[in-house]
């Protein structure tokens, strides 16, 4: 008899557990986005990236949210999954000629901060997946080297030299960044 009485308390418990995950996801995912995206260098790359961390994020639920660790563990897990992937075998996509940008409302933008955003992402994207996702940690996230290393599963020397390689990457790819970049005093 005792189990029949508890249901309903469990049923609610899940219910609240449900709530605030969902307050969790719609405050959270706009951040969660903007990250997986600078990880990734693709919309729906980083969509699917965020997708997967937030499922498993939900699975821990219960354990996370009176920690309130939920940021963290997700954020950790987009970062450990984009490292998976990378391992994975790729298949070479190619796209046709250039896509027009989807945000044509952005009219106000400085034609010059245009220019510095398309230069930047093409740099990006030239770089590898692994000093992409150091310079996002490094710069983006503002974590330090150990932070960016236990995030990775990697060495804080790795940090490092990839940090260092993406860099001097950019300055090589990009010489009007120059200015702009971060580490860009030698």
């Amino acid at each position: 008899m005792t189990q029949l009485a508890d249901a309903p308390i469990a049923r609610d418990l899940r219910a609240g557990n449900l709530a605030e995950f969902d307050a969790f996801v719609r405050a959270r995912k706009p951040s969660l986005m903007r990250a997986a995206y600078l990880l990734t260098g693709d919309h729906q790359l980083a969509e699917d990236l965020v997708q997967s961390a937030l499922a498993r994020t939900h699975s821990s639920w219960d354990r996370l949210a009176e920690s309130s660790n939920a940021e963290a563990y997700t954020r950790k897990t987009m970062y450990h999954l984009q490292v998976s992937w990378w391992r994975r075998r790729k298949v070479a996509e190619v796209l046709p000629g250039d896509l027009p940008d989807r945000q044509r409302s952005r009219l106000v933008e400085d034609s010059g901060q245009i220019t510095l955003r398309i230069t930047m992402r093409a740099a990006l994207l030239r770089l590898t997946a692994k000093q992409r996702a150091v310079l996002v940690l490094r710069f983006f996230e503002d974590r330090s080297e150990v932070e960016a290393a236990e995030s990775l599963g990697v060495s804080v020397g790795t940090i490092k030299s990839q940090t260092s390689k993406a860099l001097a990457r950019l300055r090589e790819i990009a010489p009007e960044l120059e200015g702009l970049m971060i580490g860009s005093a030698k």
